[in-house]
């Protein structure tokens, strides 16, 4: 019994007393990615449910229904993201219901694509407000985007779509 004791009893006490003056071990904390907050993301699958809270037992407040869906990442909760979409939606979801790639939603109305980053430059195609599509590229200082989707390419100013800051460069 005194070797149980020994045993199993002194390093728990051991273990509540050091989490008791120093605190939990910096595994054991609550902390995100250590990423930029906010950042951009987008939804990773076709049916993504946003909650109400960081967690499973939180109520489905909207169901996501478009994959590559830009969002915006505005809090870290352990494998859970705070995001906001487009329309200022906010809420929960699970960190593997996102993914890194970047896309951009038009916003407004038609969009004119461009072969250029120059509004002089001849169309591409024409884009419908509420298109997604990937965002490859923005070089500084210049305002525009390369959009793709499937084999059109071309260019969008950002003032033309949700999804990339003002002045953020994306190579």
């Amino acid at each position: 019994m005194i070797q149980l004791i020994r045993k199993f009893l002194f390093p728990t006490l051991a273990m509540l007393l050091a989490l008791q003056f120093w605190g939990p071990p910096p595994a054991a904390a609550a902390a995100g990615t250590g990423l930029p907050l906010p950042r951009f993301a987008s939804v990773r699958a076709d049916r993504v449910n946003l909650r109400t809270g960081p967690g499973v037992q939180y109520p489905v407040d909207w169901v996501y229904q478009r994959q590559g869906l830009p969002v915006e990442i505005i809090a870290e909760y352990r494998t859970w993201r705070k995001i906001r979409d487009w329309q200022s939606t906010q809420g929960w979801v699970h960190q593997s219901m996102l993914s890194g790639r970047r896309t951009l939603i038009v916003t407004g109305k038609q969009r004119t694509l461009r072969d250029q980053p120059d509004s002089k430059s001849p169309a591409v195609a024409r884009i419908e407000a509420g298109a997604v599509t990937d965002v490859t590229e923005c070089p500084a200082k210049t305002g525009w985007c390369r959009a793709e989707s499937g084999n059109i390419k071309g260019w969008l100013r950002k003032v033309e779509f949700w999804g990339v800051y003002r002045n953020e460069i994306i190579e």
